[in-house]
């Protein structure tokens, strides 16, 4: 018979002989502590400050741009004299005319179907030597330098004809190449679009050869209008510029006050809602494909009247450039288009006057890389359903 007491019973024994509290505990707790979170690392050190400096190259992207350029073109002046820093803003401005021609034509292409036209910068090359056969046959190069009147009289035959060509050109480029591919994956228009251009300048090095093509209108225009500075401004320069921003112009006006303008910025915001509203898709980027081409025939005649040569290939090596300035700008902006091929225009020449001239395409390459990493959208780019 058990014998009943007032002492309470002995705890059981806790794992590992150790008496915690009367709490059994399977790991013994002496010595362990919170662990302290670390401070001061690397990543949590770096990682803010770099973030903040991309956000405000980003930001300021544009005015860093402007300010190195301004500072290109007073270290040239400072080296080499002002004479030779006018010659070289003259020289930009007149380069810068041309790619901004170009650029725009890929510029209206993306924007309306959003698809880099790589045959673009071929179908310059292509509408250059349209122009060298339209003069030879019409025999407009002794029209043209016979007197200003002749003069007129030739740029007023030679460009629509050669607009005119271009355009039946990049509309059958449409057609043919892009239009069953409006709606695949975009890998395929991309590929199709480099196809394309190795296609033309397959056809141009069989028919005009490998070697520089002299083209006869660089006599067309010549002369000295006026100086400043000791600077020499010819009229080839006046002309080349000035046919380029009224071209920009006149094209920017089409754009806003037409009716295919109007169709044209409806199909660029929205395909589909624009097809609901009646607008003949099909219609208008066949437009677009044709002005574009147009504006690049356009650019070849004044390459040629400027330079005087054309060359197989000259429209792929300078259309990757006008590329460039379409970025810069802006892809799908007509106004970015045009300042940015000003843009890469001074970049291109100064660039070159102060590191060498093999290094003025590396440099323009450069700042290509740059605007995708700090500002994809360009200087003036916007949202893709607002860039009309």
């Amino acid at each position: 018979m058990s014998e009943q007491s007032g002492t309470p019973a002995a705890p059981p024994a806790s794992f590992g002989g150790a008496d915690r509290s009367g709490s059994a505990m399977l790991v013994d707790q002496s010595g362990l502590g919170s662990r302290q979170a670390r401070k001061g690392g690397v990543v949590s050190t770096v990682g803010p400050i770099f973030r903040a400096a991309n956000g405000w190259v980003s930001r300021y992207f544009a005015s860093l741009l402007v300010i190195m350029i301004v500072l290109a073109i007073a270290l040239t002046g400072v080296q080499h004299g002002a004479s030779l820093m006018g010659e070289q803003i003259k020289n930009a401005l007149v380069l810068g005319a041309i790619y901004a021609l170009v650029a725009i034509g890929y510029t209206m292409v993306y924007g309306i179907i959003e698809l880099i036209n790589f045959a673009h910068g071929d179908v310059f090359t292509a509408s250059g030597f349209y122009a060298v056969f339209i003069a030879s046959v019409l025999h407009l190069d002794s029209l043209a330098t016979g007197s200003f009147g002749g003069l007129l009289l030739a740029l007023a035959i030679v460009f629509p004809l050669s607009m005119l060509a271009a355009g039946i050109t990049g509309v059958v480029i449409e057609f043919v190449a892009y239009r069953r591919l409006r709606d695949a994956p975009r890998l395929a228009p991309l590929i199709t679009a480099i196809g394309v251009s190795f296609l033309i300048e397959g056809i141009l090095l069989v028919f005009e050869g490998p070697d520089n093509v002299t083209t006869h209108q660089a006599s067309w225009i010549n002369g000295q209008a006026f100086a400043i500075g000791g600077v020499s401004i010819g009229y080839t320069d006046l002309f080349v510029v000035g046919m380029a921003l009224l071209l920009m112009f006149a094209l920017g006006t089409f754009v806003r006050r037409t009716r295919l303008g109007k169709a044209m910025r409806s199909t660029a915001q929205d395909r589909t809602a624009a097809l609901l509203c009646g607008i003949n898709i099909n219609r208008t980027i066949s437009a677009t494909f044709f002005i574009g081409s147009a504006l690049a025939a356009a650019a070849a005649i004044i390459y040629s009247i400027n330079y005087g040569v054309l060359k197989w290939n000259i429209g792929f090596h300078l259309g990757i450039i006008a590329f460039t300035a379409a970025v810069l700008g802006g892809i799908g902006n007509i106004v970015g288009a045009g300042v940015g091929g000003f843009l890469i225009g001074m970049i291109y020449v100064f660039g070159g006057s102060i590191f060498g001239g093999e290094w003025s395409e590396s440099l323009i390459f450069a700042v290509l890389v740059l605007i995708l990493t700090f500002r994809p959208v360009g200087l003036f780019g916007v949202e893709v359903t607002t860039r009309a």
